[in-house]
């Protein structure tokens, strides 16, 4: 990663590449700062791998019923995602720096809440207050990132390594869960938080420069009241709607004030002199289609793991460990696909590797639908390590396109944009795909009810989930093996038709991306092009990064 650091150079001194106003000593410690940020990352994204093994336990030692199991997960995504926007923004304002640490302390105090609950209510409570702390932190880290590293191909590098960490922590997470649960009760998936938290606040004390907005403008409270307001109802929406129904009140009332709110706070954003967001922003398309593309990548990665990992457990019998352990090479084939894809940028151009990357998620989405129930190891994880291939392509490219896009003084409520796109992407991947099977599912329990003789209560659970039929099995006698089978197959069949709906949306992402984002190629990367970028609209007639100067504190204790 130093074999970049050769000093400034020609071009360096015509301000487009290099660390122009940037502070020596905050240049020369970006890769310690970069490691510091890749370690306040993995706290939020183990966190929620690690959860979802513990949701058995829960069950055990809680008596979380499927509804507060439901919210005990996404209690946090609903606070996290509906908080973004505002977070970003302050801490543009008052400093990205001190939004981070705030965002790591008030993150393990709700670990440790957490880890305290005697209640699913407690947990549910906070897990939210978790969601509070994760909506400091996540933007931070990447308009943090983006101030130190000036050189748009370093950037683009470090922003790669960046998304790659999210990988790990997709390996992690499950691995260190399953570990903790097999020899401590299930409040140590909240008590790891804590040292990984300690590290990064002590590191970031020495190693993360102050970044703000040197322009300071005033609060957009009106702004992030309905963004708040906007983006939780819909949100809420998309969470509810799977288990009351698209067409229940609660949700046709909730995603309708979301869409009213998320309007209004277009129209406000708008009219203002202050805004929270300029929504010009959206008018330069590599910001654009990057976040289409960053949105229904997302979409893909949530909806087929919430599948899979249903698939491993409950069709294979795989032990919350043994499933952590047997997607260790999806995650690490991510980690490592994403840092190169900086690389390939360099050579092709962002154009052609986000394309390449959504088409191979497509494909491999398509070829993974073909599994049967009885299908084997191997070849069900080669198929989600060319997932992976095709997202580590994807992830790090799209999102530094929607970084280099903005003005640098931006970069907090540009990362929430970025970061908030992730959020609604993953819900809706879930959300959407989990409907689908769902309905697959019961469908085919439908079909063979009449075989084993279910009906009522009984009939109910069966429909419910592949769990509770695999439960009811065991009370069948000698028909149990043969329910079970013909469950996993309706499961296995509904995933099928899951993969293949999310296989259509990822092309369809391809062809935004194809269609609307620059090429970016080797020359951009170099800082050659558009050297003398001002504006938002220089930016986009450029197809280069519109960074104005920022305003970055070298002292460590800042």
């Amino acid at each position: 990663m130093h074999g970049d650091d050769q000093g400034p150079g020609p071009l360096a001194a015509m301000g487009t590449v290099g660390h122009g106003d940037l502070d020596p000593r905050v240049h020369a410690r970006r890769w310690f700062t970069l490691a510091t940020l890749c370690l306040s990352l993995l706290i939020i994204v183990m966190d929620n791998t690690i959860l979802n093994v513990a949701i058995p336990s829960l069950v055990d030692e809680l008596g979380a019923t499927n509804s507060q199991l439901q919210w005990i997960v996404d209690g946090y995504t609903l606070v996290f995602a509906g908080l973004l926007l505002t977070t970003g923004s302050l801490g543009d304002r008052f400093g990205r720096k001190l939004a981070l640490r705030i965002g790591i302390v008030v993150f393990a105090i709700g670990s440790v809440l957490s880890a305290l609950s005697g209640s699913p209510s407690q947990l549910i409570a906070t897990r939210s207050l978790m969601g509070v702390g994760g909506a400091l932190i996540m933007p931070s880290t990447l308009s943090i990132l983006t101030n130190v590293f000036r050189d748009p191909r370093e950037r683009g590098r470090a922003i790669a390594i960046w998304a790659g960490f999210s990988g790990l922590g997709v390996a992690l997470g499950p691995v260190i869960g399953g570990f903790l649960l097999n020899h401590f009760s299930w409040s140590s998936v909240f008590w790891v938080n804590l040292p990984v938290g300690a590290i990064a606040l002590i590191a970031g004390w020495f190693f993360v420069p102050e970044t703000k907005d040197p322009s300071a403008p005033r609060l957009d409270p009106i702004g992030a009241l309905l963004s708040i307001v906007g983006l939780g109802s819909v949100l809420f929406a998309i969470i509810e709607g799977p288990s009351k129904g698209w067409t229940s009140l609660e949700v046709t009332v909730s995603a309708a004030v979301g869409i009213i709110g998320l309007l209004a706070f277009v129209a406000w954003e708008r009219h203002t002199d202050h805004p929270m967001l300029d929504m010009s922003f959206f008018a330069n398309p590599r910001f654009t289609a990057a976040n289409v593309a960053v949105t229904l990548t997302f979409f893909a990665m949530f909806g087929s793991l919430f599948l899979m990992t249903q698939y491993w457990q409950f069709v294979h019998g795989f032990t919350p460990l043994e499933a952590g352990v047997h997607l260790v090479p999806y995650a690490m084939t991510m980690m490592i696909t994403a840092p190169l894809s900086a690389r390939l940028v360099e050579r092709l151009g962002t154009k052609r590797v986000v394309t390449i990357g959504l088409s191979t998620i497509s494909l491999a989405m398509l070829v993974l639908s073909t599994i049967h129930a009885d299908s084997s190891y191997l070849r069900v994880i080669a198929n989600m390590c060319v997932m992976a291939v095709g997202m580590g392509l994807t992830m790090a490219p799209a999102t530094e396109s929607v970084m280099g896009s903005l003005p640098r003084e931006k970069a907090g409520v540009g990362s929430a944009v970025n970061d908030t796109t992730r959020q609604m992407g993953g819900a809706l991947g879930v959300a959407v795909i989990g409907s689908l099977v769902a309905s697959v599912y019961a469908a085919g329990i439908d079909d063979v009810a009449e075989r084993f003789g279910l009906a009522g209560a009984q009939l109910a659970r069966v429909r419910g989930s592949l769990g509770a039929a695999l439960k009811e099995a065991v009370t069948f006698g000698a028909d149990g093996p043969a329910l079970a089978d013909s469950a996993n197959r309706a499961f296995v069949d509904g995933l099928s038709q899951g993969l293949r709906v999310g296989a259509v949306v990822v092309m369809m992402a391809a062809f935004v991306a194809h269609r609307f984002l620059p090429a970016l190629g080797r020359d951009h990367v170099r800082g050659v092009a558009a050297p003398s970028v001002t504006s938002l609209d220089d930016a986009t007639a450029a197809d280069g990064p519109a960074h104005a100067s920022d305003t970055t504190a070298p002292v460590a204790g800042s």
